[in-house]
């Protein structure tokens, strides 16, 4: 399973609009085969700050859909919203035994 958490600082008087491009990326994405989950989470103690939490099957999945054009639309308008660059963590995760 791959793990990745996107970071983004989105510009106070931006937010609004920022939340409304991104819905249609969110469900989206949830519809592909390879997603687990797609969430967007708000930060509750720094202004404007937003992590995607996505969870996907392999990195197949992940490479499919940073081809999709839900994507690649939102990727091409939002820096326009951002007041600093996304900060992406990409993880590989194996499941733990806890017996």
């Amino acid at each position: 399973m791959i793990i990745i958490h996107a970071g983004f600082q989105i510009q106070i008087d931006k937010e609004n609009d920022f939340l409304t491009e991104i819905r249609p990326l969110i469900e989206a994405s949830r519809a592909e085969e390879g997603n687990i989950s797609y969430d967007l989470v708000k930060d509750t103690e720094k202004a404007c700050s937003y992590t995607m939490m996505e969870l996907w099957k392999d990195m197949d999945a992940v490479k499919f859909h940073n081809q999709t054009e839900h994507f690649t639309s939102f990727t091409g308008k939002a820096p326009q919203y951002f007041s600093a660059p996304p900060q992406v963590k990409v993880y590989d995760a194996q499941s733990v035994d806890n017996k």
